[in-house]
């Protein structure tokens, strides 16, 4: 069999043909959102409509759901408390705009991450206290509800979940009074200006409520099955090898492989050259030689956190595609051994 593989969902996830459809019949509508006339009405709805799908993908009001360019922006709103107490494994968007540190105080909020992007470890939500919860990566994989979450606020991006680029959401619980995320004209009430992006939303809209449907039809568990099944694979093949975070509970298509020793940067290019798409971490570190700080904070030593990749499935990887990848990891495996020795 020849043509590339595409294992990196977790960077972003193949666009889905009902955001695609969705996209380019918005693209045939002329109205602002914000005019009061039939264009701009007819703008409005179509934004409305996919409010109200983002709102029951995860479980909130649709008068929660704030749209942004996507988690990045979205994680701003925590530049607005002077306290952020941070999970070592969060997202470097969300280490970013935490200004506070890791500093426990009054009026201070705590920035968690549900399902780590690097290797896939799902986290509890501990009760008490403000939340901004990081759901990019579960949100379509897992089971999520917003209203039982104890959280303040979400945030979520539409490329994970096979929506376009450039585009996410934010999410405020009810009551939560934030400053505008970007001032100007008042849009998304008053919570994010600027004309909205009338396509991508209907996209996200699309996209959301599609992976909504995957997550009850049960395709997760097809994925998990394969994804075990890569993993066995890859340690058979070398046994000195280590599946990050696989004593406890992951989202069902993602595999971190340690191998001391082999840099996660050549195997990415390896397996690259050899028609593979995969990862050496977040897809926002790339290009950053270093080692993963996510491994760090999980205890793995520098030598160990520089020689991880990451390969994550989806919905449409097939069986023989992931069977391929092993085969060539393994014999490129052998040959770092082999050198090595």
């Amino acid at each position: 069999m020849s043509g590339r593989v595409y294992l990196d969902w977790n960077a972003t996830a193949p666009l889905r043909p009902e955001a695609r459809a969705a996209m380019i019949a918005a693209m045939d509508l002329a109205g602002n959102p914000s005019s009061v006339h039939a264009e701009g009405r007819a703008a409005k709805m179509l934004v409305e409509r996919a409010r109200e799908a983002v709102a029951a993908a995860v479980g909130c009001r649709a008068a929660e759901v704030v749209f942004t360019s996507g988690a990045t922006e979205a994680a701003g709103v925590l530049a607005g408390f002077a306290e952020v107490e941070v999970d070592p494994t969060a997202h470097d968007c969300v280490l970013a705009h935490a200004s506070g540190g890791t500093r426990r105080g009054a009026g201070g909020i705590r920035a968690l991450g549900l399902a780590n992007g690097e290797t896939g470890v799902l986290s509890n939500t501990p009760p008490g206290g403000a939340v901004f919860l990081d759901v990019v990566q579960a949100i379509g994989r897992v089971p999520f509800a917003f209203g039982w979450s104890g959280a303040d606020f979400a945030c979520l991006s539409a490329h994970k979940l096979g929506g376009p680029k450039g585009v996410g959401a934010l999410i405020v619980r009810a009551g939560v009074e934030i400053a505008s995320l970007r001032p100007g004209g008042g849009q998304e009430m008053g919570r994010r200006s600027g004309t909205e992006n009338v396509a991508a939303i209907a996209g996200f809209g699309a996209a959301i409520t599609a992976a909504g449907k995957d997550l009850e039809a049960g395709v997760w568990d097809r994925v998990r099955g394969l994804r075990d099944g890569l993993e066995a694979r890859l340690l058979a093949a070398a046994p000195g090898s280590v599946i990050a975070g696989a004593d406890g509970p992951r989202l069902p298509n993602t595999t971190c492989i340690v191998t001391p020793g082999w840099r996660g940067e050549t195997q990415v290019m390896q397996m690259d050259l050899a028609g593979f798409a995969v990862s050496a971490g977040s897809a926002c570190s790339s290009g950053k030689v270093r080692a993963s700080r996510v491994l760090k904070a999980m205890g793995f030593d520098e030598v160990a956190a520089g020689s991880a990749i990451r390969v994550s499935l989806g919905p449409t990887t097939t069986e023989e595609e992931v069977w391929r990848f092993a085969d060539a990891w393994s014999e490129q495996h052998a040959r770092f051994r082999a050198r090595a020795a």
